[in-house]
Formats: structure tokens, sequence, C-alpha cells
């Protein structure tokens, strides 16, 4: 594929200036002004340019270091998942550099536009929950600097990447809980313009339909505890009320079992609750939280594994890892 970014040479002509002297610029060489410096800089922002590794002949001298673009380093699945990528990075004498974006879209932004690709051998992402526009990452996939996205992705970028298998752990929780009796069963989820989202959405409306169920209500709101407490206090306003919660993560259906025991209403016995990660917290949280147990680890482990598969072999095709999940059974769906 005919790869169109910005060169020095574009930069070049656009200032009319020579190409020795914008590369010099580019470097910090002593012999350029700073004025001259400042428009090559400005120049280059405004044209999107990205050194070319393969022009530069840096794909041949490695820096060992990987960086990795992720939204949180505080909640549990994200800590696991780099716990995976450092322990494989370290197995291979690689560094890591983590680029944390406060599930920020602006922040995600800053940091890709800002990077330095000769510092680093290829990326793994994750893009943040607010990520609706992808064109910072096509740009960098144009640099043909080696990247992986993991947990979360877009379909539209032509990357490889390593994910659960959101679909089918949705349908798992789903089909458990009309298993148990429930019948009225309700998801609080996340941002729609998530691919995991969706994907979870999908297998749990899919599982209603198998089943012949009418009753299917949907909250997107995000992640937190605070959102999953909100959304069961719009739910109950309702004149049908469900008699179960699927929730997206674990921390929504923490924040659902706390406010519906503030409500009066027995978690198990009135409304059944089932979270997705099998974070530790649902072993603390009373009732005690069923949950669709994620491969936070191997996720990492897997993601950094084929990243440096793409460091060594540059022109592999893009590939998709699935890793399975399985239900955890605790006390917030017994009857």
């Amino acid at each position: 594929m005919n790869k169109k970014y910005a060169t020095i040479k574009d930069i070049a002509k656009s200032l009319d200036i020579s190409i020795a002297t914008v590369s010099r610029a580019l470097r910090n060489a002593y012999d350029v002004s700073s004025e001259t410096r400042k428009k090559v800089l400005e120049e280059a922002e405004r044209l999107k340019y990205r050194p070319n590794l393969n022009a530069t002949g840096l794909v041949n001298s490695r820096t060992n270091k990987i960086g990795v673009i992720i939204p949180s380093i505080v909640n549990y699945y994200f800590s696991t998942v780099i716990t995976g990528i450092q322990d494989h990075a370290i197995e291979n004498d690689y560094q890591v550099i983590l680029f944390l974006t406060n599930d920020s879209f602006a922040w995600e932004l800053k940091i890709v536009r800002e990077l330095s690709l000769t510092s680093l051998d290829g990326l793994l992402i994750c893009l943040s929950s607010q990520t609706d526009d992808f064109g910072h990452f096509e740009e960098l996939i144009k640099t043909e600097i080696p990247l992986v996205f993991f947990d979360r992705y877009s379909n539209s970028l032509q990357a490889s990447r390593v994910i659960q298998d959101d679909y089918q752990g949705a349908c798992t929780a789903t089909e458990y809980l009309i298993n148990c009796g429930f019948r009225k069963i309700a998801h609080i989820t996340g941002p729609d313009n998530l691919t995991l989202v969706r994907s979870r959405s999908q297998g749990f409306l899919d599982t209603l339909s198998k089943y012949g169920l009418a009753y299917s209500v949907k909250i997107h709101s995000g992640f937190s505890q605070e959102n999953g407490s909100q959304d069961i206090t719009n739910l109950f306003k309702s004149i049908e009320v469900p008699d179960a919660i699927f929730a997206v993560n674990d921390r929504k259906a923490v924040g659902a079992i706390l406010r519906l025991t503030e409500m009066g209403i027995r978690v198990g016995k009135d409304v059944g609750v089932l979270g997705f990660t099998n974070d530790p917290i649902s072993e603390i949280i009373s009732p005690k939280l069923s949950s669709i147990a994620e491969p936070a680890y191997d996720i990492g482990k897997k993601s950094c594994e084929l990243l440096l598969k793409h460091i060594r072999k540059p022109n592999l095709p893009v590939e998709e890892i699935k890793l399975p999940t399985h239900l955890v059974i605790r006390e917030s769906t017994g009857r």
C-alpha cells in the first residue's frame, strides 16, 4: 500500500528552504537559528510530519523500548494487563514506558501527536472511553511503527489486536441469569462508541432473543462505581423495574449492589447482579459478586508477545487474538 504522509522534502518545499536545513532543524543542530527551527517545527506540526523509520534506517537500530498507551493504572484489570506486558517484556530484554491518558480523548490525542517514535520500537494501545475519532491512530499506522491494540480497539483501524471474547462472555452471563429464573434483565453498560461495549450489548440482546424475552433495557453511561449507582437510580424510576442486572464491568456492578442495598432491595433474592472482570472486590462486597472473568494477565502477555513478533518481522499481516472468558458464580445471583 502506498503510504501518504508528509516528508522532510514537503516541509522544505513549503518553507522554500533546503532539505538539509530542515533535517538539521529537526535534529536541533547547532548551526540552525532558533527562528528557522521554530518555523520548521511549526510547519512539521501543520503537515503532520512523522519520521519514516525505514527511510532513516532506524528500523535496524532498536531501542529495546516499547510504549504502552493506557487509560488507567489504578483499576484491577489494567494493572493486571500491565503486569502481563511487563513480565513478557522483561523476559525479552525490553523496557516498558507507560503513557497514561486518564481515559481522556484529549490526552490520548496529545500523547500520540507528541510521541518520539524514534525512541520506541513499538506501541501497545488501549483506547480511551471517549475516543470516537481515530484519525490520530490512522496517522500513526502510516508511519509503519509496529503497534498492537488490546481490550479497546476499533474495527476501522488496520492493526493487530488482542482481546477477550466480549460477545460470548455476555451471552454466558445473560444465559446464566435466565437459567437462575430472572426474566427482566437490564444491562448497565459503557459508552456506545467502544467495540467491547457494543459486543457485550449484542451478546446480551441476542441471548434475550434466543429465549424469547421481550424486556431488554440498556443504559449507557461511564464505567465507574458511581455510574453504576446512578444507573440503578434511573432504572428504578421506571414503571416496569428489572429483576436482574448485567453490568459491563465489576465497578458498575458494585455500584449497583450498594445502591440496591440502600434502597432496601435484597441482592440475589429480589434482584440478581452479575458483573464482568472478576475484580478481587467481587470477593469482598456483600453479597459476593458473580462475574465473567477476563484473562487480564494473558491479554497483557499475548499483546506484548504479538508486538515483539511485529517488531522482529515488520511485514507480518494484521492478526487478531481472542481469548476466552469464564463464569464465576457467587452470591449476588443466588435466589
